[in-house]
């Protein structure tokens, strides 16, 4: 049985033929049932592959375009809870094709390993270390005094003790954070002064507003935590997103933790990681609209976006500016300025895809515009 799966190696895929080897196993299927399924399978398969000549491009396209009409429009989910909004419908698939550097709502799904992903306080307990905690967040008050020329921020002990803050920790970050001040303890308050003589209660008044979002401690830009349940171990759902800081983190399992952010999964895990980003992204946003498109087009779209590298998105600037054809360029946006900067150094046109076909009004190159006819005819005797 096993020389007769190895036998169809490279004639169907490898993953089918391993699911198949399970299968066998579990059905305790003789030799010649094996050997029907395969020749079934290698059928199945045969049949979904895509004829040669035809034109994924403008197919792909349209099964993007056609049901993007149906989705809803500047749509926010709320995840859970009212702080966590999730970018939704066509705003989220125009995200990811953009290939957008910000986007609007970053996430991240922050996984815990065994033991404490079952106990619902050590997850909270992360989940206090994960958000990023400003001045203002710990003081309860934020004072200018004009005769000694310094801000004093008074300090909340409740409110620090709960997210397990010393005042020497809060000193130290905002020590680090702003080389050019003198930071003291003072008495349940923390005293701000400024080391230059001049300007001084202009420079206090812009300063007070830059210490109150000064960072204390946490991951710079998660905004937002909330511990969750997901089927029988508890998760975090953060708003913002950090990955490379959150993994420093001992108790997360870097395994499973993801963000909504292509760039930074490309950054962090690199382009393999980031193509697999935008496949699970943009099915995610299918499916919660109810739309069903082959996976094909999906994974052909995340290829295109990623082959060379770097994430280009579908823009003037990322991919459509990079193809081959003149035309084909120029028929995207910024006509002139394609047709006038080839025309500069002299470019040639081969041609060889739809689009410039169309323009000139001439059969497209797939199909049955792919094979060229050739007759050779008899000499007639004279």
């Amino acid at each position: 049985m096993e020389e007769l799966i190895k036998s169809y190696k490279g004639k169907i895929p490898g993953s089918i033929l391993k699911a198949l080897k399970k299968e066998t196993l579990s059905r305790k299927l003789t030799k010649k049932e094996v050997e029907k399924v395969l020749l079934r399978l290698k059928q199945i398969y045969e049949r979904a592959k895509i004829n040669a000549g035809e034109s994924i491009g403008v197919i792909t396209a349209e099964s993007f375009g056609e049901p993007s009409t149906q989705m809803t429009l500047n749509v926010f989910h709320f995840a859970g809870v009212a702080e966590m909004s999730v970018s939704l419908g066509l705003p989220r698939l125009i995200e990811i094709f953009d290939a957008r550097k910000e986007i609007k709502t970053p996430l991240m799904n922050v996984y815990i390993k065994s033991p404490w992903n079952k106990d619902p306080a050590k997850v909270k307990k992360i989940a206090a270390a994960i958000k990023e905690i400003k001045l203002k967040d710990v003081s309860s008050s934020f004072v200018i005094n004009i005769p000694k020329l310094q801000i004093e921020a008074g300090l909340n002990k409740k409110r620090m003790r709960n997210l397990n803050l010393s005042e020497d920790d809060i000193c130290k970050a905002i020590a680090e954070g702003f080389p050019k001040l003198n930071v003291k303890l003072g008495t349940e308050k923390l005293v701000l002064k400024p080391k230059s003589e001049e300007n001084q209660l202009i420079e206090l008044y812009k300063l007070k507003e830059k210490a109150k979002v000064a960072y204390v401690s946490g991951v710079k830009g998660v905004k937002q935590v909330l511990p969750v349940k997901s089927g029988n171990e508890f998760m975090i759902l953060a708003a913002g997103s950090n990955l490379k800081e959150v993994f420093k983190i001992k108790e997360v399992d870097e395994t499973k933790t993801v963000t909504n952010d292509i760039h930074e999964i490309k950054k962090v895990l690199g382009i393999e990681a980031a193509r697999q980003a935008i496949i699970n992204e943009s099915s995610k946003v299918m499916n919660d609209q109810g739309l069903d498109i082959d996976i094909r087009h999906i994974m052909f779209i995340s290829d295109v976006i990623t082959s060379s590298g770097f994430i280009k998105g579908i823009t003037r600037s990322g991919i459509t500016g990079e193809k081959e054809s003149v035309l084909a360029r120029a028929s995207f946006e910024t006509p002139i300025k394609h047709i006038v900067n080839a025309s500069l150094i002299g470019e040639e046109d081969n041609l060889n895809s739809v689009i410039e076909n169309v323009i000139l009004n001439q059969p497209v190159p797939l199909g049955t515009g792919l094979p060229d006819l050739v007759i050779k005819m008899k000499e007639v005797e004279k």
